[in-house]
This record gives structure tokens, C-alpha cells and sequence, in this order.
């Protein structure tokens, strides 16, 4: 079976590169009408790239709520007689316009306005279910469109959960390399490699991560680019989604009220990186200098829906072997979430 590598033809990084936008999409060669997706909170933005698109490419503005099926579904629909679709927005908002942009067969520009997640450049995309949230694939943006001035303007925990996404790719390939060695399971070692170099350049430079700072939007953006990279050169999400994602995932479901994707990651990473034997002191340490959550008091959810979210990872995702195997004891599960609560 052949295995398509599908990247972005475009990154376009850069203090004000919206004004840009009508460039990329000639660059692109595209033409017709368009579709901006964009949220509540970032519809001015999307006004902004219909006034720049102007009569070149005239373009309604569609505003999205939730992450649901049922949103994705209206846009596809409002998008069935337009030539492209634009997300303009954080991860939410660039999920719902991806999958919609798959089911109407359209190209998909990804212009987001916070660094959230690596869903801002991947192929995949989350999207809440009644039995919780799951990572669907949908398609790689044919362009990134990074405005560094309007990123850095948005609230730091934004650019915090990011890093906890990207540094979530410790433990992804962790458990990658378990299966290939237990299961047989198919690996490549480039992809591997690409997203632990995400991963380093972020602990590596986890100090230099400051609110408001644009030098830090780019080095994160930089890094969740590469990742997503990553995901389509495997083919698949296994460089940089693993037991700390299943752990998210479960999270969303058992947590009266989530955290942020990349919170939660974050904290799962230096649980699951204590299974593995890894250094989670060290992963601990970056996400505490950043600003990240390290434990349920900063992700604001109490200790019990940590272990219930433990023993409910195995749920998720089954066919994807991880450390947490078949699944944890309710005594492992609670000494496990103790890991994070370890002051240094």
C-alpha cells in the first residue's frame, strides 16, 4: 500500500503576515470564492483577511462554537460552493474548518492566531464525541499563515499548553519504540528523530518561553510545524500521540471540567515518562519554568479524576500499544499520579 507524505507547501512566519494572505493563495493558485472560518474571539481577525482577499477573492466569514460534529457539518455545508476555506483562530476553530474542508473536498489554509497545539500544521484534528474526545484524521494545510504579532498577543497559558503538546512527543515516541519492539509495529526512525528534536528545542530553551514575546511564538511554532512534519512522514499521529494523550483524552472525559489539551499532555507526559524510566524531573522542571501545569492543582482537577482518567486510558484508542498496556491497578494508578505532586 503506498503511503502518501502530504506537507505544507507554505509556512509564512512573520510579524503581520496576514497582510500576505492574498499573496499565498495566487502563490497556491487558487481562485474563486472562499470560506474564513473563525471563532467568537477571533472573528476581527477573519474580518481583517475578507478585507484584505477584498474582490480577489471575495470571502463570506462563518463563526464556529463548539468542536462537535454537528458544527463541522455546517460548515461543509456553507462551504459546498466556494473554492477554499480559511481557519483563522486557535486549535477549535482550524479543527472544525479541517475536517470540513476534507468532506468538501476543498484546500485548507490554517492562519492560527494562537500556539496552542500541534493541530495548527498536522493532518489530525480533534473533535468531541458523546463518549468524549477523539483525534480523527482530516488533511494537512496546504498553508500556515503565523502572524507573530497577533500570536504573541494572546494569553500565555495559550503558548504554555503548546509547549506541553510539543513536549509530549518524549513519551509518544517512547511508547512507538515499545510497540515496534513487543508488537512489530511499523516505525520509522526519521520521524522519530524529527519529533524529539521538537521536543529538545523546547526543554532546551524552556526559560527563554515568555509571555507577550514574539522570539518565543516563533521558536513554539517552529517546533509544532516540525512535529506535525513528523506525523506525516510516519504516515500516522505515533511521533507525537501516545499514553499521555490517551491520558488527555480520558481526561476530557472523566474531568467535570478539562483543562487544555496541551495542559493535560504535559502532565501526562511526566507520569508516563516516569513509567518509561525517563528523566521526568527534567520534563517536570521545563514545563514549570514555562508556566505550564505540573499537577492536578494547576490543571484544576481534583486528584481522583487523575487515577479515574489512568484507568480509563486503555479505553482509548485500544489498537495503539502503549506503557500503560492492558491497563492500570487502581493502587498503581494512584501511586502514579502522586508522581506529579513530588516538590522539588
Amino acid at each position: 500500500m503506498k503511503q502518501w507524505m502530504l506537507l505544507p507547501r507554505i509556512v509564512v512566519m512573520e510579524q503581520d503576515a496576514i497582510r500576505d494572505t492574498a499573496k499565498v493563495l495566487t502563490e497556491l493558485k487558487l481562485d474563486g470564492n472562499g470560506l474564513i472560518v473563525c471563532g467568537p474571539h477571533t472573528c476581527s481577525f477573519g474580518r481583517q483577511i475578507a478585507g484584505i482577499l477584498g474582490n480577489e477573492y471575495p470571502a463570506e466569514v462563518l463563526i464556529v462554537g463548539s468542536a462537535s460534529m454537528e458544527e463541522v457539518e455546517r460548515v461543509a455545508s456553507r462551504a459546498s460552493d466556494k473554492n477554499f476555506v480559511v481557519a483563522v483562530g486557535g486549535g477549535r476553530t482550524i479543527d472544525i474548518a479541517k475536517i470540513a474542508s476534507v468532506s468538501a473536498n476543498l484546500p485548507f489554509i490554517s492562519v492560527p492566531t494562537a500556539a496552542s497545539h500541534d493541530g495548527i500544521a498536522s493532518m489530525r484534528a480533534s473533535i468531541r464525541f458523546k463518549e468524549g474526545t477523539q483525534s480523527i484524521e482530516a488533511q494537512t494545510p496546504l498553508a500556515i499563515i503565523a502572524d507573530t504579532r497577533i500570536m504573541a498577543q494572546a494569553p500565555h497559558r495559550l503558548l504554555a499548553a503548546g509547549c506541553g503538546d510539543i513536549i509530549s512527543n518524549y513519551t509518544a515516541v517512547k511508547d512507538w519504540e515499545l510497540a515496534r519492539k513487543l508488537r512489530g509495529e511499523e516505525f520509522s526512525e526519521y520521524a522519530a528523530a524529527l519529533s524529539l528534536m521538537s521536543t529538545e528545542i523546547i526543554l532546551n530553551s524552556a526559560t527563554q518561553i515568555k509571555p507577550n514575546l514574539e522570539d518565543s511564538v516563533r521558536l513554539v511554532v517552529k517546533a509544532l510545524v516540525s512535529s506535525s512534519v513528523a506525523m506525516s512522514i510516519a504516515g500516522s499521529s505515533r511521533p507525537a500521540s501516545g499514553s499521555e494523550h490517551k491520558f488527555s483524552h480520558a481526561l476530557d472525559v472523566k474531568a467535570p471540567k478539562p483543562a487544555l489539551h496541551g495542559e493535560q499532555c504535559g502532565v501526562g507526559t511526566i507520569m508516563m515518562a516516569y513509567l518509561h524510566g525517563g528523566d521526568w524531573q527534567r520534563i517536570r522542571q521545563a514545563l514549570q519554568s514555562i508556566g505550564a501545569p505540573v499537577d492536578a492543582r494547576g490543571l484544576g482537577i481534583e486528584d481522583q479524576y487523575i487515577v479515574e482518567a489512568l484507568l480509563h486510558a486503555k479505553n482509548v484508542r485500544p489498537e495503539r500499544y502503549t506503557i500503560l498496556g492492558e491497563g492500570l491497578t487502581r493502587k498503581a494508578a494512584e501511586e502514579l499520579a502522586k508522581v506529579t505532586l513530588v516538590i522539588e
